[in-house]
């Protein structure tokens, strides 16, 4: 059998510039290089089931890669030793109180290097600004001990990524996440790749056509999304 050839990665200038179908790619997935990381290029992207990947001193890159990572209420898992941390409590938790801030700390420390260079802080704090960027904040006392932020659009979120700076504080800011989201009413949680401790967590892959259409349809849902920690206790259980 000969294997299909993927199709060849567009190049982006304008923010009106599609985006092709990201099914024409290999597991890849690098669909499209440049353009602009302007607001209008980042929701389309988002809701056509692409995000922006790269290095400090490189064109923006964008892709869809197969299969596709996700995490559901159902799914999430939350250990015997987590279920523990979160009874004891001792933290408090934010939402969208410094955006910045978490992203910065989620682009820190990072031995492989890190895609959350200044320009992309910059550009999803715009995005955040708007109402379509979120974080999630762990406090201890007056310390930012743990993160995570992401992008919403319609019924869809896509978490970014997470940090901590204190044991287990990162798992509890995805637990909170998840939960106090679906609660709220989002659809659809990305995770983009399924790692080794994601997969602890519960996520699990999704092909990348069922994901596409799920973005799709999700992303363009009429939707609201408020403080969803309202519906919430300190030991993260929703309503």
């Amino acid at each position: 059998m000969v294997k299909k050839r993927s199709a060849r990665p567009v190049v982006l200038v304008g923010d009106a510039d599609p985006f092709p179908d990201p099914r024409r790619y290999d597991a890849e997935g690098l669909v499209a290089i440049g353009g602009m990381l302007s607001p209008q290029r980042i929701e389309l992207a988002y809701r056509s089931g692409i995000f922006p990947w790269y290095g400090e001193g490189y064109m923006p890159l964008w892709w869809s890669p197969e299969p596709r990572g996700v995490i559901t209420v159902e799914s999430l898992h939350v250990s015997r030793r987590l279920q523990r941390t979160i009874a004891r409590g001792g933290f408090e938790l934010s939402w969208n109180r410094c955006f910045r801030d978490v992203m910065t700390a989620c682009s820190e420390r990072r031995e492989d290097g890190t895609w959350i260079i200044p320009e992309m802080i910059d550009a999803y704090e715009v995005v955040h600004r708007q109402g379509n960027a979120h974080s999630l904040e762990v406090w201890q006392g007056d310390l930012l001990v743990g993160g995570i932020y992401g992008i919403q659009y319609g019924r869809l979120f896509c978490a970014e990524s997470m940090f901590h700076r204190a044991t287990d504080m990162s798992k509890v800011a995805l637990v909170a996440m998840v939960r106090s989201l679906f609660a709220a009413g989002i659809r659809a949680f990305e995770v983009q790749f399924v790692t080794d401790h994601l997969a602890r967590m519960g996520a699990f892959e999704m092909p990348r056509a069922d994901y596409l259409e799920l973005a799709r349809t999700a992303s363009f849902e009429s939707f609201r999304l408020g403080n969803p920690l309202d519906g919430c206790d300190k030991g993260l259980s929703c309503s």
